[in-house]
């Protein structure tokens, strides 16, 4: 058995006696008894649905001389936690049919679009209807069971891949949390709060590409590298994870944000946004005058991330990260954060209108998002944390 196999066996084996004594007060719950499947519906509690009207445009601008220039564009999938309805795919000036396609790994869907010998920019426009709910798993960490062997449909979300590396730095890395986690934590949130306790949000110096070496060696960047971190070291855990992509449903620069998922029995795959919560504490760090009203409030955000949250102003796309593209593009993609390009067989380079080193974008995004009612985010909004406060208060 090599290095990394024999610390991965060990953090196992910290894990399901950390289990073990979690649950020492409760009947064990017997691994054959829980839904292991990688398509389980979302097990969440739905609530506030907003209907969104979504007009969505990607500007393309190819290389002057381009012959074929490539577009894949994610398609929203219709579950029970999101319905997506009368989408229509078209594009501008040059008229192509859209090719509709999914991926084999983790099962996205794309739009694709071919131009030919392209003069200028191409604009590639979807719009369509999209009702979100919000959702709350409302996990204990007592009840969280840990599974020693994974069915195989879960080998994608439990490997490394070229974007979600895991290897020995990480397994190390994951000891070394794990021995100063404080003891009502689950190990998946010690790991989320070591996170937020060590990465600093920096566009300038961003992946990407849900990278998790650069998030481990730079220890800055943004919501991919954050989530690309967590997911290491939660595979490294024994968890199958995965970064989801989507589109924050709200007037912004660039509407793309990604999210943590862990699948995490018997709650499922659950969500949780590392980065939004950093963001927030700070905001209410700096914005909130008693001390004790603050400790109360970032308690509050914190318990809300640990617990599984997705707001309903966040719209999923894709699930996963390295995959092939179909039809296949030059190259595996690490993410597709809002669309993918291609000219003559070589990438155009991702945008990112957030930071403010960058001054040429070879595309950009139009977007406007209407919602059926006025709708607040939650990671900015303060009111839901005094309400979930005032709870844990009395």
């Amino acid at each position: 058995m090599n290095a990394i196999a024999m610390r991965s066996t060990v953090l196992v084996f910290m894990l399901l006696a950390w289990a073990a004594c979690r649950a020492a007060a409760e009947p064990p719950v017997a691994e054959e008894s829980l839904r292991l499947e990688v398509d389980l519906p979302y097990q969440a509690r739905r609530s506030e649905p907003v209907s969104y009207h979504v007009d969505f445009s990607a500007v393309v601008t190819p290389p002057y001389g381009t012959k074929l220039l490539k577009v894949w564009l994610p398609l929203p999938p219709s579950d029970g936690v999101q319905v997506v309805s009368d989408s229509k795919l078209t594009s501008f000036p040059v008229e192509v049919p859209a090719r509709i396609g999914k991926e084999t790994t983790f099962g996205n869907r794309f739009a694709y679009f071919e131009f030919h010998n392209p003069k200028g920019a191409q604009i590639i426009r979807h719009q369509f209807q999209a009702r979100v709910w919000e959702l709350r798993w409302n996990v204990e960490p007592d009840k969280i069971v840990a599974v020693e062997r994974w069915p195989a449909q879960f080998d994608p979300y439990l490997r490394g891949d070229r974007a979600v590396v895991v290897d020995e730095r990480f397994s190390k890395l994951l000891e070394r949390v794990l021995a100063g986690r404080p003891d009502e934590l689950h190990p998946l949130a010690a790991i989320m709060a070591w996170t937020n306790g060590h990465m600093t949000y920096d566009h300038a110096r961003a992946s990407l590409s849900a990278s998790s070496e650069h998030a481990l060696e730079q220890q800055r960047g943004h919501c991919s590298d954050y989530h690309g971190l967590c997911a290491a070291m939660g595979r490294a855990l024994g968890y199958p994870t995965r970064v989801t992509y989507g589109t924050h449903l709200f007037p912004k620069n660039s509407p793309s944000h990604c999210k943590l998922e862990a699948f995490l029995p018997p709650y499922g795959w659950v969500s949780f946004d590392v980065s939004e919560t950093q963001r927030l504490a700070a905001a209410i760090e700096d914005g909130v005058p008693l001390e004790q009203a603050r400790r109360r409030l970032v308690r509050a955000a914190n318990q809300r991330l640990y617990s599984g949250f997705r707001d309903n102003t966040w719209l999923l796309l894709t699930k996963g990260t390295d995959y092939d593209l179909d039809p296949p593009a030059a190259q595996r993609v690490a993410v597709v954060r809002t669309i993918h390009a291609e000219a003559d067989g070589v990438a155009l380079p991702e945008p990112d209108p957030a930071n403010p080193d960058q001054r040429e974008f070879a595309w950009m995004t139009v977007h406007k998002f209407t919602p059926d009612r006025p709708v607040k985010y939650p990671f900015q909004d303060w009111q839901d944390l005094v309400d979930d406060a005032n709870d844990n208060a009395d």
